[in-house]
């Protein structure tokens, strides 16, 4: 608990900073002059996280936690300090990434030294914690900007973090005590080499797939081929690496595996789906852009009510099995009641139905990640805790490609049923869609505001049918999930000075 305020600062700043940024994103473009790279201020964060997800797990577990993470604060702030100062597009785009990087080790940081001080049968009380911090973000997040935005110099939605930052980083260097686990091997930068090149593909072809470039382009293929080639020698060089990057022994685990399955299909699903959730709520329904953060309220209330209350109960009973099975039956009704939108829904109804998408999504979250940190010994606490926020990473790209190609071809069908080709062509191209608010549409034609709003109604109630499928295989990989009983302070004591009895104890895991 000494340690806890300073592990929340740290991931509230990579929860906040970009939905800061984004509400800041139309001033900075302004007065930058960088309209034409504006994608690539948000891709250079994303590349940044993700590909450093890995990485960063595992120098934590091979060089020690406690200096790795603070490294990745100081590199976090570091970007947000030279972000500000930025003078030009290049400069911003290129130091956003050098954030980014810093952002994976925040994120992977905090969830393995949870995994170090706390054993998973009383790791689930912490759970209301991490939802906490995550629903304040996302509230918080688009105010914040707001005001930024309005008030002060766009500057300010970089420099915000450093204060939180320094004082993230005092707390955490007088309380945070950490058990050494050090060992001699090296790094593997082949490994890490490989893989970042394969993700940074795979990032890019969901980025600029059906938006920059078509689907079937040269660019789009190219980057597909790149990406298969560089996964495939890295699947090679891990098998033969004396620590690799992303274990795949790991997978050898059936808990593990089911539990990073189940992390891809809940981010595939919930990250890609939700995405499109604002659009709906502020030209449809008419709510207000700036405090968009409320609206994601009632599923973040959600959220926090089932963490809560799953954790409470999984370090009481110690039994956690039924509930990533309960959550994926709660979200597949939410993605049920979430497809029925359409221009007649009232506000009302569309945060009762995200609010039962939260009670779902909280049953999962961290229940997931228990299982993986639970079915592994200690030493390999930072590459399991990286390599399940790594796939969920994934898995959320990979859906907001897919369903924003569903939804696109969706409202330009539509459209093009109402007013024919040539109209929804011209009202689909240029991102149009994704700029509209209600001033826009006011200065519209009557006919064509109606053609929109029943476009992007049909849009969002098809992707969340199709959001329907993913879900349904949620609770049916959890129901085999295996009851493995989960690790209390009596277990960690001998496994962490006795090699024998970390072995033993993971093969008993995989039994």
């Amino acid at each position: 608990m000494v340690v806890l305020p300073g592990l929340m600062l740290a991931i509230l700043l990579a929860q906040l900073d970009n939905l800061i940024v984004s509400t800041a994103m139309p001033r900075i473009v302004g007065d930058l002059h960088g309209l034409t790279h504006l994608s690539w201020v948000v891709t250079a964060y994303i590349l940044g996280t993700t590909v450093s997800t890995p990485i960063w797990g595992k120098i934590g577990d091979l060089y020690g936690r406690k200096n790795i993470f603070m490294t990745s604060v100081v590199m976090f702030l570091a970007g947000s300090a030279l972000s500000g100062m930025s003078q030009n597009m290049t400069e911003l785009i290129g130091f956003r990434a050098l954030q980014g990087l810093g952002a994976g080790g925040l994120i992977v940081g905090v969830m393995a030294i949870i995994g170090d001080l706390v054993p998973p049968r009383e790791r689930g009380r912490y759970q209301g914690f991490m939802a906490a911090v995550m629903s304040v973000a996302m509230v918080a997040g688009p105010l914040v900007g707001g005001y930024i935005t309005d008030h002060l110099s766009w500057r300010w939605a970089f420099y915000i973090n450093l204060p939180l930052g320094v004082v993230a980083l005092v707390l955490l260097a007088t309380t945070l005590k950490l058990p050494k686990h050090r060992t001699e091997h090296k790094l593997d930068w082949t490994g890490a080499g490989l893989l970042a090149v394969g993700v940074t593909a795979l990032v890019l072809i969901t980025t600029w797939g059906g938006n920059q470039y078509d689907w079937g382009s040269w660019q789009i293929l190219g980057l597909a081929g790149l990406a298969v080639v560089m996964l495939a020698i890295f699947g090679v060089v891990e098998r033969r690496a004396p620590e690799p990057v992303l274990s795949l022994g790991l997978f050898r685990n059936r808990n593990f595996t089911l539990s990073a399955i189940i992390g891809f299909m809940v981010g595939f699903a919930m990250f890609g789906s939700i995405n499109f959730l604002p659009l709906f709520q502020q030209v449809v329904q008419g709510a207000s852009a700036t405090n968009s953060g409320l609206l994601l309220l009632p599923m973040m209330a959600g959220v926090l009510v089932t963490s809560l209350v799953s954790g409470s109960l999984i370090t009481r009973t110690g039994r956690y099995r039924a509930f990533p099975i309960i959550g994926g039956v709660v979200m597949v009704v939410s993605m049920l009641l979430l497809a029925q939108l359409d221009l007649s829904s009232t506000k009302t109804q569309t945060s009762l139905f995200m609010l039962v998408l939260g009670l779902g999504m909280g049953f999962l979250m961290q229940t997931t990640m228990l299982i993986s940190q639970n079915s592994v010994e200690q030493r390999d606490m930072g590459v399991a805790s990286s390599t399940a926020t790594f796939v969920r990473t994934i898995g959320g790209s990979f859906g907001v490609s897919l369903f924003g190609a569903i939804f696109n071809r969706t409202l330009r069908d539509d459209l093009a049923s109402q007013l024919g080709n040539t109209a929804a062509g011209r009202l689909t191209t240029g991102g149009g869609v994704a700029g509209l608010t209600p001033a826009k549409l006011a200065q519209m034609p009557v006919q064509e505001v109606r053609a929109l709003l029943h476009g992007i109604a049909a849009g969002t109630s098809q992707v969340f049918w199709w959001a329907v499928f993913i879900t349904l295989l949620v609770p049916v990989l959890a129901v085999f999930i295996k009851h493995v009983p989960l690790r209390g302070r009596a277990d960690q004591k001998p496994a962490a000075g006795s090699a024998e009895v970390g072995a033993a104890e993971l093969q008993a895991v995989a039994e």
